[in-house]
């Protein structure tokens, strides 16, 4: 199952970068799309990572050798790499900020409960 939500991760993640194009992001419709896409990729990446972190690692780490979680861990830098570029992380990061600054969901004030 986490292989094929990491498959449907990428379709919904093209579907974002795709609706967050300043000539698409002009059309109401385009934009409630987004809005939905962004929702559906929230509502399969909260426990998609919780499941990660809580059993498919730990039980790696129980299986591998720490050379081969070591090993395993480069393969997957190496790997984000040729998706992302050499500034990979930080790039998307910066991405991520302007398309939550174009939905007006960029400053985590908006979402702190008054104390």
């Amino acid at each position: 199952m986490l292989k094929t939500q990491h498959l449907a991760g990428r379709d919904v993640t093209a579907q974002i970068l795709n609706l967050s194009q300043p000539d698409r992001f002009r059309s109401k419709e385009n934009r409630n799309k987004l809005v939905k896409a962004c929702g559906n990729f929230i509502r399969m990446y909260r426990p998609h990572k919780s499941r990660e972190d809580t059993v498919l690692f730990p039980a790696l780490r129980t299986i591998l050798k720490p050379k081969q979680v070591a090993e395993l861990g480069d393969r997957m830098e190496e790997d984000e790499k040729k998706v992302l570029g050499d500034e990979g992380f930080e790039k998307s990061v910066d991405q991520v900020a302007t398309i939550e600054k174009q939905l007006g969901i960029y400053e985590l004030s908006q979402f702190t409960p008054k104390a």
